[in-house]
């Protein structure tokens, strides 16, 4: 039986600020998805018309027009689309602005890129466009991530991670039994540049060694003067989300 591969998910980024844009963009693209980005509300309804997305990330405040007007004229077209809004920290009427002209979430600046993707993934899957929590698991071997709940374990045992090092270990199973360099690894878990500081990348490798092969069969290895690699135990599983580079 031939497997037919779901089209990525299609995104519109709406920020006025270009450098915000460009991190949320770049983490959706991770994903796999296929991203737009606006930064006025004109150009953010022109792009939805031309091409329309599965979401919107859509902030509150845009130079020529708000928010709220952004979403009254794409729901013109696009009534089921759904919207996440950022808005600013103590803002609380923009809140319940947004939600109360549609929004369907919201989260407040300043943000995590986690709390961004999994509030994404989690409309999505209200909407029908992801179906399965399943595909939020990455699995080498007997390590399990799950990038919805943010959750790891091993063999069963959960293992508690901070975000920094959560999202190093997801890069490592995104890539199970590829040689990953510093560089590689500087550029997409902190995604600026360190200055050369690179020995960032051995602390928090050594931290995770710490809490994901202590006790067991190690599974990250280093390569010396290459960088690192993660492999599962001899003949256990990988399984990588859709859109794994």
């Amino acid at each position: 039986m031939t497997s037919i591969t779901p089209p990525p998910v299609r995104a519109l980024v709406v920020d006025d600020e270009p450098s915000l844009g460009d991190l949320l963009s770049t983490v959706l693209r991770y994903e796999g998805w296929d991203v737009d980005t606006a930064l006025t509300g004109a150009a953010a309804v022109q792009l939805a018309r031309t091409s329309p997305p599965d979401v919107i990330v859509l902030d509150m405040m845009l130079p020529d027009m708000t928010g709220l007007e952004v979403l009254r004229r794409i729901r013109t077209t696009m009534p089921h689309v759904p919207v996440l809004f950022l808005t600013a920290k103590d803002a609380v009427e923009d809140r319940v602005a947004g939600l109360t002209a549609g929004g369907d979430d919201y989260v407040t600046k300043p943000f995590s890129l986690e709390e961004v993707v999994a509030r994404l993934r989690g409309l999505l899957r209200r909407t029908g466009v992801v179906e399965s929590a399943e595909d939020s698991a990455l699995v080498v071997g007997d390590l399990v991530l799950d990038e919805d709940a943010h959750e790891v374990s091993r063999a069963g045992t959960e293992i508690h991670l901070t975000a920094t090092e959560f999202e190093l270990l997801r890069f490592f199973m995104r890539n199970p039994r590829r040689v990953l360099s510093k560089a590689q690894i500087l550029d997409r878990v902190w995604q600026y540049d360190f200055g050369g500081q690179a020995n960032i990348v051995e602390l928090y490798v050594s931290y995770l060694r710490k809490k994901i092969d202590a006790g067991r069969e190690p599974m990250i290895h280093t390569l010396r003067g290459v960088g690192y690699i993660l492999k599962p135990v001899e003949g256990a599983e990988v399984r990588t989300a859709p859109g794994a580079p």
